[in-house]
């Protein structure tokens, strides 16, 4: 039998995550395993174990979550859980078709993986707070102004209504807890980058993820007043 023959007869698999609320990357591991119609449960990690709260409160990164088991693979990182699904699950079309465009949705979710920390720090990720009349500072208007650039040129390139096209991909699930963000925050957008937020929430999967996070009771005192 094949390597990904055997991969895919792996039972039970799971997705460890923090508070739907609260944790954005869970968001995005959770996402991904959805795009890829992975049949996953759900392994919840406390908002006051030690460090999934580092995480939330950006003081250090976690590698608790999310964490991918996927029978005796363990994969954590966000785009390493991107990398593994799209190589587990070619058709999911977490990726899209062309090399060119392979790399253009590769480079966008990785400045994403690996940037905006002044976005995060100013629009602390809080699905049920809604903060009209943020004020935004300098530094995080410029991490907004770099993603609303990244939306605009995929939208135009590819033709929307997602980012790569009619299909939504891995950078739908790395830009949605953003589009959650801008409207917890009531971030201004121009028309184009508006719809493009209308349809990622109508993702059912994005609203199956707010549903839950709307509906729970965990409070993080620093994270749910406006700065």
């Amino acid at each position: 039998m094949r390597i990904r023959d055997e991969v895919l007869n792996m039972n039970n698999p799971s997705l460890s995550i923090s508070s739907k609320n609260y944790s954005s990357w869970s968001m995005r591991g959770w996402l991904l395993a959805r795009f890829a119609r992975l049949d996953f449960v759900e392994e919840p990690v406390s908002v006051d174990d030690a460090d999934a709260r580092r995480e939330l409160l950006l003081m250090a990164p976690s590698i608790r979550v999310p964490c991918l088991t996927h029978g005796g693979v363990r994969v954590w990182d966000t785009l390493a859980i991107a990398e593994y699904l799209n190589e587990i699950f070619p058709d999911s079309g977490l990726l899209p078709g062309s090399a060119a465009t392979r790399a253009h949705c590769r480079s966008i979710c990785g400045e994403m993986h690996s940037g905006f920390a002044s976005l995060r720090s100013a629009l602390p990720f809080n699905v049920k707070a809604h903060f009209p009349n943020h004020k935004i500072w300098n530094r995080a208007q410029a991490d907004i102004d770099r993603i609303v650039e990244i939306w605009r040129e995929c939208l135009s390139a590819y033709g929307g209504p997602y980012l790569f096209g009619k299909h939504r991909t891995m950078a739908e699930a790395m830009y949605a807890p953003v589009v959650l963000r801008f409207m917890t925050y009531d971030v201004a957008l121009d028309d184009v980058c508006r719809r493009y937020c209308e349809h990622v929430l109508a993702l059912p999967e994005v609203a199956e993820w707010v549903e839950a996070a709307k509906a729970e009771t965990d409070e993080i005192d620093e994270l749910d007043m406006e700065f």
